[in-house]
């Protein structure tokens, strides 16, 4: 979905659910903002939409792309943060080279809540990559909303992190216990260093008796070498049922053809892993 359809959705979006006298106050100061290339005004607008915006309101996602709607259900997105997302986009539309510098360092002196709203929606403004800087400096915070705000359910990581950054991300959150499945597109960037890792942590893990997320195994299925393989052997021996699924999960699509051959001793879970009884969305819930 291109910025300009993305920016003519979110004022739509707008209309319909502020009051005309907030809504035509916005479309007033953005006149002014990019009538002037206005930095002062840029900040201040964005900043003042808080008291504005009357949060109260339940939003109505009247939508005509079903994506964007979707993108904004998953991140519970609410009014305020639907204004300040518009107001980026606009005057990135329509001035990206004044307006990124701006942008950028805006975000450098938000609060934690605008900071959330920033990383939350980042892959709706035009040339999210610029603005990278900003969600790798997430990875290493220690406010939880601001990490969970990069990494779940958004697809930006998927879109724009290295593997370094992307495996950073994976590990810190299995780290923070947070819930992996809502990491999108864990298959499409798994690589050999993220199963190397995953490995290493999982033995640090067992050497302290304690448990490990399940779902952490899925990036390793096209990266079993002999080392991992014993890794997988003790998921199938494991006396949990869920590590026993991750472990047939990983050798059913693993493209290592002794992983394939061993899931064969376990007939009762190829089973269930060939028909689609469990699968990485429903085995470990």
């Amino acid at each position: 979905m291109n910025s300009t359809k993305i920016e003519g959705e979110l004022k739509s979006l707008l209309k319909h659910n502020l009051d005309e006298l907030t809504f035509q106050w916005l479309a007033s100061k953005l006149e002014v903002i990019i009538g002037s290339n206005s930095t002062k005004d840029l900040y201040l607008t964005y900043s003042l939409l808080s008291s504005k915006v009357n949060q109260d309101e339940s939003l109505k996602l009247n939508l005509e792309d079903e994506s964007l709607r979707s993108y904004l259900v998953e991140q519970q997105a609410d009014i305020l943060q639907i204004s300040r997302i518009y107001l980026l986009v606009s005057v990135l539309n329509e001035n990206s080279e004044f307006f990124e510098p701006k942008v950028a360092n805006l975000i450098q002196v938000a609060d934690t809540g605008e900071l959330v709203t920033f990383l939350k929606f980042l892959i709706l403004l035009p040339n999210g990559e610029r603005f990278k800087h900003s969600a790798v400096e997430a990875l290493r915070t220690n406010i939880a909303t601001v990490f969970e705000a990069i990494c779940m359910n958004n697809p930006y990581p998927a879109t724009y992190f290295n593997d370094q950054q992307w495996n950073q991300m994976y590990l810190k959150a299995a780290f923070m216990q947070l819930d992996l499945s809502n990491i999108l597109e864990v298959d499409t960037r798994a690589n050999k260093d993220l199963a190397r890792i995953i490995s290493d942590y999982a033995h640090e893990r067992w050497a302290a008796s304690r448990d490990i997320d399940p779902l952490f195994w899925r990036p390793v299925s096209s990266f079993i070498d002999q080392s991992l393989l014993e890794d997988i052997k003790r998921l199938l021996e494991s006396e949990s049922s869920k590590e026993n699924i991750s472990g047939a999960l990983c050798c059913y699509h693993a493209s290592n053809k002794e992983a394939k051959k061993l899931l064969e001793n376990y007939p009762e879970l190829y089973n269930q892993v060939k028909t689609g009884e469990v699968t990485w969305e429903n085995a470990i819930k």
